[in-house]
């Protein structure tokens, strides 16, 4: 808005005290009048030549004023007194500009939603105002922000220690020191397409976490700071690949909407719900609200069209799984053994609904036994029995299929055993060749145990289908998983063993962009899956890297026994080149006045500051800013900073005044595919 008109706005506003209040406008009460048609409010605008000219018409002879397009401009108060957003901090409902109340017309719109959210926070229990860029306003701004970064401090960690290196490879594991959102826009330079699942525990914006990365966002805020990210988790993403959100209830129906706007409603694939807790024993106080006991996980692909979960389930071994079934009561299906069937003669032939044949086959050489019955006739257990006839137990079952139906109506009399050759038109068998065999006068259907479990390390497990409500796994002691600990912070690794089971195969590619203590960087390394983790949060003995060297070493904590993981591979650790973000962590760790001047002299010389501060005056104003607590103080020095200049840009790589080694040099250029430039 053009800043006269502005001005002229202020002026008659001014002429009204009840509108102010410590030079602050109450724009609420300032629409509310608008609302009831204050006449004399009225009046002073069509008074005014510059706001009749913009916010009036003239319909013959007479003024009409435009009192929702003013309400409009008046609401977006900061588009116009800021360069970056014309958003005021706070959601609503809205369409085409309008608030629910004046229109019948709804979709969900935030405030910020056309800005980039820089996300600068580098320990978890200091929050910060966080720096919003307009996306047209401040283009020049973001291009310079997101831009490749030079990665620096690089080294190797392996079983043999740690070593410079100057390449990366693509079989390399990468974690990734920084501000998430400045590390992804670096990714994109090599990974574009590449990434084949991402899963990320971001903050919750509950307030209270204990992992609080600025987590006291209000909804606007939040979803500004996601949405960015996601955005560029979709150009990362392989066409086949799929992010994986992990929150609680707080953001879960917020965070839908917003996946659906960026990935596009078809490409939901499930909202998985986790049992993390005792009803009872932990949870939401009793007599404000139910016991909270969940979490939550949202699940999109990039392409449903060609995405796939791969066929797992919930492993469970299946001696101790019969035993809980006697002791509850419940009776164990899977006793029946086909020891033989013999070949099948054939029978006749019928149709199934689409008119598709149906083969019929009588089986009348077979023999049926029982669990018990082979146990004793072979003096063996009843657990060697399942293993050694796992592909010859059965049960029989009553299901009410079309196909069944149709068998039954097949004139096939009380033989005691037969089977069908089809080709289903639905499922997962679809267009493949398909047996079932069906036995009793009933014609009940077979179901085979192997095709629900199956033997590994001379263990039977069973694989129990998995929906979405995922109640099985163990959150106890989770934070002393892979020797660091990071109470309330952690998930299990067996979640993430989970999830990268149904979604990759070996060598696919993992990024985890909110890595903390290392979870899905452990397990992905122990799966042989290539991953990459980017964490800029400070948390000192508890992060990632120790994790990983832990993993090199064969540590035996979480899955490790499971996959029978001893040791080995690799990660490469790097950071993003610190320019003024090595000042916001140097302001951000001053514990004195005194250390805080010290930390001035640094940041006048060297620190690339705002072009609208004159630091010299900011701090030696006696009245104002020596007044200021020290959390204020350092408030003031970390806003002065230039928010563009945070981290060194690839393209400066070769400017003589930041002295970068030559194998820093070579390992960013063999980074970012550029070639040997030295």
């Amino acid at each position: 808005m053009d800043t006269k008109l502005l001005s002229e706005i202020k002026n008659v506003l001014l002429s009204f005290p009840e509108y102010w209040e410590e030079n602050a406008l109450l724009k609420s009460k300032v629409i509310d009048d608008l609302r009831e048609y204050r006449p004399d409010l009225i009046e002073k605008f069509l008074g005014n030549d510059m706001v009749k000219n913009t916010y009036a018409m003239k319909v013959y002879d007479t003024y009409v004023f435009k009192i929702n397009e003013f309400i409009s401009m008046l609401r977006y108060k900061n588009y116009w007194e800021n360069s970056y957003t014309k958003y005021s901090n706070e959601i609503g409902l809205t369409s085409e500009g309008k608030y629910l109340k004046y229109n019948s017309d709804v979709v969900l719109d935030f405030p910020h939603k056309d800005c980039v959210l820089e996300g600068s926070m580098t320990k978890e229990d200091v929050g910060k105002d966080e720096v919003f860029y307009h996306n047209v306003l401040a283009k020049e701004e973001l291009d310079i922000m997101l831009s490749p970064k030079v990665l620096t401090n690089i080294k190797k960690y392996d079983k043999n220690g740690v070593h410079n290196i100057s390449k990366f490879t693509d079989t390399d594991n990468l974690i990734l020191k920084g501000n998430n959102l400045v590390a992804l826009y670096t990714l994109k330079e090599r990974f574009a397409g590449k990434v084949k699942l991402i899963y990320i525990d971001p903050p919750y914006n509950t307030g209270s976490d204990s992992f609080r990365y600025n987590d006291r966002f209000n909804h606007s805020t939040w979803l500004t700071f996601m949405k960015n990210r996601i955005e560029i988790t979709k150009d990362l993403l392989s066409e086949d690949g799929s992010i994986w959100i992990h929150l609680d209830d707080n953001e879960v129906a917020h965070l839908k909407v917003l996946c659906d706007e960026i990935f596009g409603e078809s490409n939901f694939i499930n909202l998985i719900t986790l049992k993390t807790k005792t009803a009872g024993v932990s949870g939401s106080s009793e007599g404000k609200s139910l016991i909270d006991a969940t979490e939550f996980i949202l699940c999109y692909a990039k392409n449903k069209s060609v995405f796939q979960l791969n066929e797992t389930g919930i492993k469970k071994p299946l001696i101790p799984l019969i035993e809980e079934y006697k002791i509850s009561g419940k009776s164990w299906k899977y006793t029946t053994v086909f020891k033989s069937i013999g070949k099948g003669e054939y029978h006749s032939t019928i149709k199934d609904g689409s008119g598709k044949d149906i083969k019929i086959y009588k089986h009348q050489n077979f023999e049926q036994s029982s669990i018990g019955k082979i146990s004793k006739e072979e003096n063996i257990s009843e657990e060697e029995v399942y293993k050694k006839y796992i592909d010859y137990i059965c049960t029989t079952e009553n299901a009410q299929t079309s196909i069944r139906t149709r068998v039954q109506d097949a004139t096939i009399g009380e033989d005691n055993l037969f089977s069908i050759e089809y080709y289903p038109s639905s499922g997962k068998n679809k267009g493949k060749l398909t047996t079932l065999y069906f036995t009793g006068p009933q014609k009940r259907l077979v179901s085979w145990l192997k095709n629900v479990c199956y033997v590994e390390k001379d263990t039977i497990y069973k694989r129990e289908r998995i929906s979405t409500l995922w109640d099985h796994l163990n959150w106890n002691n989770v934070n002393k998983e892979g020797g660091v600990n990071l109470p309330g912070g952690q998930k299990p690794e067996e979640l993430i063993q989970l999830i990268l089971e149904m979604t990759t195969d070996k060598e696919d590619l993992v990024l985890d962009f909110f890595l903390g203590s290392g979870t899905t960087a452990a397990v992905a390394h122990k799966m042989n899956r290539k991953y990459i983790g980017i964490e800029q949060l400070n948390y000192e003995g508890n992060d990632s890297i120790i994790r990983l060297q832990g993993s090199i070493e064969g540590e035996q904590g979480g899955i490790s026994k499971d996959v029978e993981w001893n040791g080995g591979g690799s990660f490469i650790y790097a950071e993003l080149y610190e320019l003024n973000q090595q000042f916001v962590d140097e302001v951000q760790q001053a514990k004195s006045d005194d250390e805080l001047s010290n930390l001035i002299v640094g940041i006048n010389n060297k620190a690339f500051l705002d072009f609208k501060v004159d630091i010299d005056k900011l701090t030696n104003d006696e009245e104002k800013y020596l007044s200021l607590s020290l959390e204020e103080k350092k408030d003031i020095l970390i806003k002065a900073l230039d928010a563009n200049q945070m981290y060194l840009s690839y393209s400066e790589i070769d400017d003589s005044q930041y002295e970068i080694p030559d194998y820093i040099k070579q390992f960013n250029h063999s980074f970012y595919n550029r070639g040997d430039q030295s």
